[in-house]
């Protein structure tokens, strides 16, 4: 299969019929945060849309990245305090998609300026700026800042009742979220064969299926309590999405060039962050699947094709997408990093975002049972941080104190907001912009400069062999 820790490289095309599952397991891993982010901004952004774009965006970046990328890119929550800030300052809601699509266009182009540059220039200088002990802390606060959402999802699982209230059990919610974790871990671990390669989709049925009988259960005894399932999303199902670009179109009557202003001051500091996120997360892919992207296709190549996802991803759902940390940990854990998977569950996001029904029903996995399996994707995205930092020298107090302020105001929440609120700049970027900081500031008078962090595929294939050695020798 070409790579020791990948039973599918990045070039292998599994049979068709496990390919389908393979990609029906990527697309329950991201679609919940995916259609969240036009739910949680509103103002009649489309999830259906949302989904479409993402899977848009993530065919233009498999494209560009010449499908030497296994990644999915799906809707960012970075970008939700500029999007609201979009409609916030717009003379109408048209104006407010229009709004949000220039903002992204704006990052959009910031992110393939990059790329150029480091085509120009190579790579070599992003790591000074953002060695290993600023990556790895910055990728495990990606994970830990997710933590609140999980947790949080689990005990949030409710339905409305008869008479329009909220219900919520939240013990049967937690048991139901135990089982669906440990269903999932136990697959992960002692199943063989096809079954461990998708004990994510084997974890998510179990728990819908024990959601549906206490949900049938609840119906049948008239206990609302029990009703875990909220079959709503049927009575409002979208039948097609609603494609932001044409209601966008109609608010270039309201535009005006202060109102572009506004648009740039909110979007363009995040843009600053998520080239970071970008570049954390395919160093961190790199690690997982043994192959070096920033080399191969290379990172001028990932940034031009984030940079385009972006403006794919908003002109039809109105949403800037991101690489998802989510569809990386899948990657990981399901040792299958064949672009094939990415591409079929592209083309499944695309579809079902036309297939009223079925969209209706992914949306009534109960909230308990998607968030059991982020436990454990978040939880993967944090531990893989840390172990970048393996082989930096905490024993150096540049290195400790860099490592130090990431990690505690990361997970402290230190994020500044300014404009009433109307611009965020998110705990994770305030992060990143200190642990720079900190890392450039205790590093004047050094005259010796940090080892490169980007390895050579020469580098990456004899790392992978003296891992692998090890891993014998324990099992033996």
């Amino acid at each position: 299969m070409g790579n020791s820790k990948m039973i599918y490289d990045v070039k292998d095309r599994p049979s068709w019929g496990k390919t389908l599952i393979f990609a029906l397991q990527q697309l329950l891993a991201i679609i919940s945060a995916t259609i969240a982010v036009p739910m949680i901004v509103g103002n009649g952004l489309s999830p259906a849309a949302a989904l479409f774009g993402a899977g848009a965006a993530t065919i233009v970046y498999l494209l560009i990245t010449k499908f030497r990328s296994p990644m999915f890119f799906g809707s960012s929550f970075a970008f939700i305090g500029s999007m609201l800030a979009a409609f916030a300052g717009a003379a109408s809601a048209e104006l407010g998609y229009l709004g949000i699509i220039i903002g992204t266009f704006i990052v959009a182009l910031i992110n393939i300026i990059v790329g150029l540059i480091i085509k120009k220039f190579g790579v070599a200088w992003i790591n000074k700026i953002l060695p290993a002990c600023v990556i790895g802390p910055i990728v495990a606060i990606i994970g830990l800042s997710l933590a609140g959402t999980a947790i949080g999802g689990i005990w949030s699982t409710s339905v409305v009742d008869e008479l329009g209230n909220q219900i919520t059990n939240k013990w049967l919610c937690l048991g139901i979220a135990l089982c669906t974790l440990f269903i999932t871990m136990a697959v992960s671990r002692f199943a063989k064969g096809m079954f461990k390669l998708v004990p994510f989709a084997i974890g998510i049925g179990a728990g819908y299926v024990i959601s549906l009988i206490f949900t049938g259960i609840g119906y049948w005894a008239g206990v609302d309590s029990l009703k875990v399932i909220d079959f709503s999303p049927f009575k409002n199902m979208e039948w097609y999405p609603q494609f932001t670009f044409i209601k966008a179109f109609q608010g270039f009557k309201d535009f005006d060039f202060a109102y572009l202003g506004t648009v740039a001051l909110a979007f363009v500091p995040v843009a600053v962050c998520t080239m970071a996120e970008h570049i954390a997360d395919h160093e961190n892919l790199s690690t997982i699947i043994g192959h070096n992207l920033l080399e191969d296709p290379g990172l001028h190549r990932t940034m031009i094709g984030d940079g385009a996802a972006d403006a794919v991803g908003a002109f039809f759902g109105g949403v800037s997408t991101t690489s998802y940390g989510e569809s990386l940990a899948t990657t990981a854990l399901t040792k299958n990093a064949s672009t094939i998977t990415i591409l079929v569950t592209s083309i499944m996001a695309m579809a079902i975002s036309f297939i009223g029904p079925f969209s209706a029903f992914l949306s009534t996995i109960p909230s308990c049972v998607l968030n059991a399996v982020c436990i454990l994707l978040y939880g993967f995205i944090a531990t893989s941080g840390l172990k970048m930092l393996k082989n930096v020298d905490l024993d150096d107090n540049r290195n400790v104190f860099t490592v130090s302020v990431i990690l505690i105001c990361g997970i402290g929440g230190f994020a500044l907001s300014f404009m009433d609120g109307k611009l965020m700049i998110t705990e994770v970027a305030c992060a990143l912009i200190l642990g720079v900081l900190t890392h450039a500031f205790l590093g004047i008078g050094t005259k010796k400069e940090e080892a490169v962090v980007i390895k050579t595929p020469e580098e990456f294939k004899q790392e992978q062999q003296e891992e692998s050695v090890q891993e014998e020798n324990k099992e033996e």
